[in-house]
Order: structure tokens, then sequence, then C-alpha cells
């Protein structure tokens, strides 16, 4: 009973090591590859499947006190976007042709949707990870070998508070609804210009 109370006696010592961390936020580079299935696919002409990222880095900031260490968030490095985008092109449509251009013309215009979500919602990535570390209280770890652990525990905290979950979420509705937006507003004028 007394050790319980002593190391939460100590963890309650730790808040008053709690910070403001820095929040560095960035986009990885991305990359578009055209493949083109071997065979016949089941998508009307084309697809386009998005790799996203969402990576959180953080440092933590130790502080020494008498029965061990305070460990607090101090930076998060956030890295939140798109690293790669296959467009598939169904076989049927010889590479270069104008129904294959029409085709990947659509495709792009997806792409642009996709890196839209990521551009426009800036801010708000920002304000939900700088909200969500914010509410993490510093870890007490009585020996120097369990600060990596503290920092792993931290890192966890982050990316499974609520306002990550639903930021997460909106990225995948804005996903689905600026994708929609994309189908609708295509007449198909380009590619039936190829068959004239």
């Amino acid at each position: 009973m007394f050790l319980f109370v002593s190391v939460a006696n100590a963890a309650d010592d730790c808040l008053g090591y709690k910070i403001s961390p820095i929040i560095n936020l960035k986009q990885p580079e991305w990359e578009e590859n055209i493949i083109q299935p071997l065979e016949h696919t089941d998508i009307l002409h084309g697809d386009v499947i998005a790799t996203l990222v969402n990576e959180f880095e953080i440092t933590g900031d130790i502080t020494s006190i008498e029965d061990g260490f305070c460990v607090a968030l101090k930076n998060i490095d956030a890295t939140i976007g798109y690293s790669d985008f296959m467009v598939q092109i169904d076989i049927f449509y010889q590479k270069d042709s104008c129904e294959y251009n029409a085709i990947l013309q659509h495709e792009d215009e997806h792409i642009r949707a996709y890196l839209s979500v990521i551009e426009d919602n800036q801010n708000l990535f920002k304000q939900s990870i700088q909200s969500a570390a914010e509410s993490i209280t510093p870890v007490f770890v009585k020996n120097e070998q369990d600060i990596e652990s503290a920092i792993d525990k931290l890192n966890e905290q982050l990316q499974n508070h609520p306002d990550i979950i639903l930021l997460k979420q909106k990225i995948k509705a804005d996903e689905e609804i600026r994708n929609k937006y994309v189908d609708l507003n295509d007449t198909g004028k380009t590619l039936k210009k190829c068959f004239k």
C-alpha cells in the first residue's frame, strides 16, 4: 500500500513538469504510379488507391526528481498526407491512346481531390494535435532505462486520443465527399471525344 501511494505521489509531482509541446506538421513527398493490371478489372475505366500516412514522432522532456524521472511531451513531429497514389487503368485501353489519356486525366482529378483534403485542413490538423497533446500528462518512471517505454506510452496516448481519432475520421469523410464530387462533375465529355 505504501509503495502505491509513493508512486502515485511521484506521478502527481510530475504534473508540475508538464509543458506545452511544440507541434511540427509536414506532408510526405508523394509519387504517382500508373499500372494496368494484366486482366480486365471490375472498375469502370480506372481507379486511384491513395496511401495515407499519419505518423507521430515525439521527443520527451525528461526531468530527474527525487524518486525517479518525469517524462513529458516536448516536441511532436507529425507527418500527415499521402505518400503514394496508385492509378489503375483497365488493360482494355492502350497506353497513350486517347481513351487512356482521358481516363488518366480523370484519375488525376481524384489525386487533386485527395491532396486538397490535406491542404485545406492544415489548421485543423495542428489544432487537433495540439489539443490532444495538451491533455496528456507527464509519465513517472523510477528507472532511467524505463524512459524510452514512457515515451512510447505518451505516443500511444496521443494516437489513441479522441481528437486524433476524430481527425482521421474527418480525413476519410472528406476523401469520400471530394471524390464523389469529382465523379458527379465528370460528364464523360473528354472520353466520349475519343469515340468520334
